[in-house]
């Protein structure tokens, strides 16, 4: 019986060493998103700050200027780029804590710091990889073991606990 379930722990240990050698792979992916999504903010905000330079204005006087404005059209264009310049720096400081983080921080600053709408997309068109860089294969080492020694925990426990109910207890023996 035991042997089955350490066949089966390793079964489970492949499929939990595959998952986790995707993490490095959709941090991967989704640095390449936010690059674009900082990119086309950047594209948006700088027209919108040489028209406002065009009009004798800095870019947080032509935000107010339009969100003061009664015409609710107007109003709401202002606030929506006001929405896009406080995203872009959001972003870009997310991009530049990615680019300085080492291999394995990248993931943790994806879970802690991810933008939403980014992780979406990134999720939406992943595309699983074979992990070839070390991240990726310590990665898939540590899901391999975890899930392996999890099960195999698991498998144990249950066979004592299976020992445990067979044997009468001490008192009834004597």
């Amino acid at each position: 019986m035991f042997r089955i379930a350490r066949i089966f722990a390793f079964g489970l240990g492949l499929l939990g060493g595959i998952a986790a050698s995707q993490l490095p792979e959709f941090a991967q992916q989704y640095r390449q998103r936010l690059g674009g999504a900082v990119d086309e903010l950047r594209i948006v905000v700088r027209r919108f700050e040489a028209d406002a330079s065009a009009s004798g204005e800095t870019r947080e006087s032509a935000i107010a200027r339009l969100r003061s404005n009664p015409d609710v059209l107007v109003s709401n264009q202002g606030a929506a780029m006001q929405t896009h310049v406080e995203r872009l720096g959001r972003l870009e400081t997310q991009r530049k804590a990615m680019i300085q983080a080492g291999p394995f921080k990248r993931i943790a600053v994806l879970m802690r710091e991810g933008d939403g709408g980014v992780m979406r997309a990134a999720y939406r068109d992943f595309e699983p990889a074979v992990p070839v860089t070390q991240e990726g294969i310590i990665s898939a080492a540590a899901g391999f073991f975890a899930v392996w020694g999890g099960v195999l925990l698991l498998a144990g426990l249950v066979r004592t606990l299976r020992r445990s109910r067979r044997q009468p207890p001490a008192a009834a023996r004597a």
